[in-house]
């Protein structure tokens, strides 16, 4: 889930995607809406890749708690943003039962859950389910040319050895 070109901005609904860098702004599109505008310094932008909520324990980046989302919703939306304040907090909880419910407020659970159901429909959650799998098996792939590094490092010491003979 890269969600580093993925950004919100202060006082304008919904979610936005970056497109370019000008020399005093940069250039954005709404994912839903597909309008493009310039968003300006004094626009307060927040990547949602930087952005965290509040638990007990230390702050939980919003790319793993949507993870956690959605293997938990299995890939399926979540709850309107427009249902009751209480009754997100509740759901909430089950996902993250650490979350810091006096620090966060009911106005952040609503942006999680709605941001959360545009993501996923736009299906830019699922890529980083795909690539987890991807990088598991590339992983695996680089474990076996090490167990071959090491036969190779026996041989090293046997000339090794032969050296010492002669």
């Amino acid at each position: 889930m890269d969600l580093k070109d993925i950004v919100s901005i202060s006082g304008k609904p919904g979610l936005y995607k970056i497109l370019a860098q000008g020399k005093n702004n940069i250039f954005v599109e709404s994912l839903t809406e597909k309008k493009r505008f310039p968003a300006y310094a004094s626009d307060k932008i927040s990547s949602l890749q930087d952005i965290s909520i509040y638990t007990l324990d230390d702050d939980l980046k919003l790319t793993d708690v949507y993870e956690l989302m959605f293997k938990n919703l299995e890939g399926k939306n979540a709850l309107s943003h427009k249902e009751n304040p209480q009754k997100l907090r509740e759901y909430l909880l089950t996902i993250i039962p650490t979350y810091d419910s006096e620090r966060v407020y009911d106005s952040d659970v609503k942006k999680l859950f709605q941001w959360y159901n545009i993501l996923q429909k736009l299906g830019l959650l699922q890529i980083k389910e795909e690539k987890v799998v991807e990088e598991k098996v590339v992983e695996k792939k680089a474990t076996k040319p090490k167990a071959k590094a090491k036969s190779s490092s026996k041989s090293s010491t046997k000339k090794s050895s032969v050296s010492k003979k002669a």
